[in-house]
Order: C-alpha cells, then structure tokens, then sequence
C-alpha cells in the first residue's frame, strides 16, 4: 500500500529539529570501534527466516471450520473469478486454518525456516462485501464480492476469527505447539483501518463496525462516506478520519486516543497468547507519532519485541525514517531492494550490480540496513516471474547477504509465479501439492541454503564486504565477531549457465577455510579459489579472530557507515 512521504530533504530537516536518531543495535560506540568487534546487527530476531503464509490458502486442515453457507445471498466461501485460457482466482474463502498450517510444521521447518509470518487473526465479517468496485481478472484494490478471507479487514481486534481455530487449537495453542516445533509465530497486525464502510447499496452487519472484547459495538461508519460522518456529535463515527483513506475501508484516527488504547490493548492480548514478531500492515498510511506511541506501548510490557512495517515504496529515502528512533522505530520490509531483485532474477536476467546500490551498506538512509525484511515477492504484488534456475539464484542470494529472508508460501516450487492479486497470487496451495513439493529442484536448493544460514551467526548477522558483484558473479564476505564468537563467510555465486571457478584475493584472511557444504578444508595464504556450479552458491568459513590489518580497517569503516544516520552520530 503505497502513500506519498515527504522527500529526503524535508525530513532530514526535520530529524534535525526533531534531534531523532536511529533505532538500530545501539551498540556502534560513538568514538572509535572497539577492535573485533564487527557486526551488521545484534538484533536477536536477525537470525530467523520467515516462511509467509495466507492462511486461509496454505492447508484446509480442519474443514469442520470453513462455515461454507455463511453469508446467504452474500456468500464467502468459494467465490471463484475466471481469467483467461481457463485460468482461475477466488475471493472467497477456501479452508486454510491454524490446523493446516500446524499439520506442515515439519514441512515448513525441514526447508530451513525458524519462523511462520500468518495473516491477520481478528474476526472479519460474515458476509462478502457489497459495495466497492467489482472484481476483475488482475484488478487491485477492487473489493465488490471479496469476502474477508485475507483477515485485514478487522471488525473485532480481540476475538478470533472463526475459519481459523479448530476444537482444542485456539490462537494460544496454536503457537504453543509451532514452538513445540521450533517456529515462531510472527503476526500480521492491522492499526490503519477496519474493513470496508461505505458504498453498499445497504448496509450490511459489521461492515464499517468496531467491537470491544465483550462484543459491545464501539464505532459504526453507517455506511456514509467519510466526509459525511459527524464525530463532533455522533460518538460512534470518533473512531474514524472524515476524510482520504484506502478504496473504502473505515480509516482509523490516528488523534483519537481511544484508536491507540484499542489496538494496544488488542495486540498486547495476542503476544500473552504467543505471538513473537508483528508484521504491522500499511504502516506508511499512519503518521510517525502514532507509530512510536504504539511501539512504546507494546516494548514497555515486552521489551525488545520486534516489528516490521509495510510501507510500499521503492525510495529508501521515503520509508527509511520508520526504522529511526522517536518514528516507530520498527524495521521494515525492503521494496527498494525488491524492485531491483525482480530483475536480476527474472527473466530480465540484470547483473548483480544492480543490487550494490539498493543494499545501503555504507551511508544508507535506514537506521540499520541489516535488520530489513529482504524478498522477491509477496500477496500484494505479482510473484516473482522466473524460471527454476532464477528462484534457485534468488534464495541463495537472500539466504547469503544482508537482511533477513522472508519467503512467500508456494515460492519453493514456483508456485503461480508471475501472477498478481486476483489473478492467482493467492490461489489455494493445498496438501497435495505440499506432498508433491518435497522433490522440486526449487525447495531442495532452498533448504541446502537455508540450512547454512540457520548455523552461521555471520550470514545470520554479519558486516557484509562486497569484493565483485557484477554480471552473474557476486563475491562477498559476512563477518561477525563479538562477545568471543568469530566467523568469516566467504561467499561465491553464480547465476550463469555454466560452472565458473571463482576466486577471492582481497581482504582475504590466511589460515583455514572450510566448506560450508562438507568439502574439504582449504589452507590458504592469498587465494581462495572454487569451481562455482551453474546457478550455485559456494560458502566458506573462517572461525578464527581476524588478523590482517587491510580487512580490519574496512570493517571498521563499515561499522561507523552502516547509514547516514549512525555515521553522524558517531561523530557526536
């Protein structure tokens, strides 16, 4: 969801009245860097990967659940849209529920993940949505006959929504078992708006309605357009701004305090209940002052509790204050760098360089580029168009540099690749094609890579050096050193056709290196050389403290450079 931000002048005008500084670690000393002491982030979260799923269309575990005659007239299970050459979507629900996903844990944990990103929880209503603009093959923001199966469309934030708990498995059992199985919950939380308001013919039950934890109605939109609601004297139109908003959904006001005490006492209820991590929706459509008293609020219970936020946008410097502190001080998921892995791994088939740019190693807008959210795709955009090879090359690049990795459900096997909303990006993935996915090329590369990652705290969260990304090579190192703990990764890849041997010279620390993939050991004194498969990745590690005087000055560079912001305050 994309909303216009001041531009990068503005607001580092701005953060200089403001005195604001960056979220990040914190712990880059502000004179001098301590000596190995290198790190892109000590952000514990940083060491997860996040396999992203739409809940109602992973697994139907439980179809005991799927409420299929709710609605009447106005139905919301199985609504399909027919596209061209027999293709087909749906905006209805289709079954997905806490139990499929909790039935594919092991399925989820064997490619490599630690963590499981679901889609809002809260109840939604129990109709399809009357008013709007109608559904077509490929539109995008058109809701007229689209059920609320995707869950953002919130009209109770403390009660579940009933497609999803099974008898037994409630939200809190739900994510004691996922722990049980080693995977975090992560949640998609929703602060900008409720579910759609206005433009029904007739109003229908709890469209545009709020309700407390009782069931007790605390705001109604009534149907009327924004700019036709009176919170002056009606009470039930003061949760709501008269004006702008998203398509017609019932937008929040974000100067009512009582907004911020609803939803802070609603998702704080959902972390008592097990949830590790939000992923908070449409953060860039609420202002910066919202977001920070939210934050305040839920790390004042739960301190150190992560967040990423979806603001679309493909400037960095349009989306980059959300991670400073006194701004919400959340990370947020990397369309900049999105917009540039889409064509080094599609079918445009672009150089690595394109990808030196948008990571911001050096001088960056954001607080700490390492702790962005890195993907090629995701429900509100159209799936990464590539071959095998290219989903092969763009997991072992996100599972290698900096950020950490988020996968949408079905990419393993190249799932509806190329497909946009309402043209089969959300189309059911089912436990038919989990069976069959265990043998595609796509999921076996990915786990190799994933399962490197998982036991290397420097991919996980080390300083990333790049020596040569260009064409279909990419050399690099990630190093970590601190509190004792010291690894180097060397890391070769190589998108192209044909095996290359690759080498590395610069920076490169002597002694031994071994092979992340089981290979033999190599002692080398100033080059360390491998054959490169096609579309494969060669990994490296160096465990031991770093000694050469050229890697430790750059490395020191790079602590003091991780963005604008760090480098200026360390200067202070």
């Amino acid at each position: 969801m994309v909303r216009s931000l001041a531009g990068l002048a503005l607001f580092a005008l701005a953060a200089a009245v403001a005195g604001c500084q960056p979220q990040s670690d914190s712990a880059v000393p502000k004179k001098s860097v301590v000596a190995d002491d290198y790190y892109g982030t000590l952000e514990p979260f940083a060491a997860n990967a996040i396999y992203f799923v739409v809940t109602d269309r992973f697994v139907n575990g439980d179809t005991g659940n799927d409420h299929r005659d709710q609605g009447g007239e106005h139905r919301t299970f199985d609504i399909p849209i027919s596209g061209p050459n027999g293709e087909s979507d749906n905006i209805g629900y289709l079954g997905g529920d806490f139990k499929g996903i909790l039935d594919n844990a092991g399925y989820i944990r064997e490619m490599g993940f630690d963590a499981v990103w679901i889609t809002p929880i809260v109840d939604n209503p129990d109709e399809a949505f009357t008013g709007g603009k109608p559904v077509t093959w490929g539109s995008f923001l058109t809701d007229r006959g689209k059920a609320g199966y995707h869950g953002y469309w919130g009209v109770n934030f403390y009660r579940v929504d009933e497609h999803l708990p099974s008898p037994g498995l409630d939200f809190a059992g739900f994510t004691k078992a996922m722990h049980a199985q080693d995977l975090k919950v992560v949640l998609d939380i929703v602060g900008n708006h409720g579910s759609p308001a206005y433009t029904m013919p007739k109003a229908q039950p709890k469209f545009g309605q709020i309700f407390d934890k009782d069931g007790k109605l605390l705001a109604d939109h009534q149907n009327l357009p924004p700019s036709k609601l009176d919170p002056a004297h009606n009470p039930l139109h003061a949760f709501y701004n008269t004006g702008g908003g998203l398509a017609e959904l019932s937008d929040f006001n974000e100067n009512n305090p009582a907004v911020l005490d609803y939803l802070a006492g609603a998702y704080e209820q959902w972390i008592g209940q097990g949830a590790d991590a939000f992923r908070i929706d449409t953060i860039g459509w609420m202002p910066d002052a919202f977001w920070q008293k939210f934050t305040s609020r839920i790390r004042a219970k739960h301190p150190g509790f992560f967040m990423f936020g979806e603001a679309f946008d493909y400037d960095a410097n349009k989306i980059a204050h959300h991670t400073w502190r006194g701004h919400g001080e959340t990370s947020v998921l990397d369309f900049p760098l999105n917009a540039e892995l889409a064509e080094v791994f599609g079918h445009s088939n672009a150089g690595f360089e394109n990808l030196v740019e948008p990571l911001h190693l050096e001088n960056g807008p954001f607080a700490n580029p390492y702790e962005l959210m890195t993907f090629y795709d995701n429900h509100d955009m159209p799936r990464l168009d590539a071959t095998d090879a290219g989903f092969i090359d763009a997991h072992n690049w996100l599972f290698t540099a900096r950020g950490i990795p988020v996968i949408y459900y079905g990419s393993e096997v190249g799932f509806m690749r190329g497909r946009a909303e309402h043209a089969g990006n959300r189309n059911y993935f089912g436990q038919g094609r989990i069976e069959a996915a265990r043998g595609n090329p796509i999921r076996t590369s990915l786990a190799r890579i994933a399962s490197v990652r998982q036991a290397s705290p420097a991919l996980q969260r080390g300083l990333q050096l790049n020596v040569r990304l260009k064409g279909d090579e990419a050399v690099f190192y990630r190093v970590y050193a601190h509190g004792g703990e010291h690894q180097v990764a060397l890391v070769m890849l190589n998108k192209g056709n044909a095996a290359k041997r690759m080498e590395a010279r610069e920076y490169l620390e002597p002694g031994t290196w071994r092979d992340a993939f089981g290979g033999r050991d190599s002692k080398v004194q100033e080059t360390l050389a491998a054959e490169v498969p096609a579309h494969g990745v060669r990994v490296f590690f160096f465990d031991g403290p770093i000694t050469r005087s050229d890697l430790r000055a750059r490395l020191e560079e790079l602590m003091t450079r991780k963005s604008r912001s760090q480098a200026a305050e360390s200067k202070n």
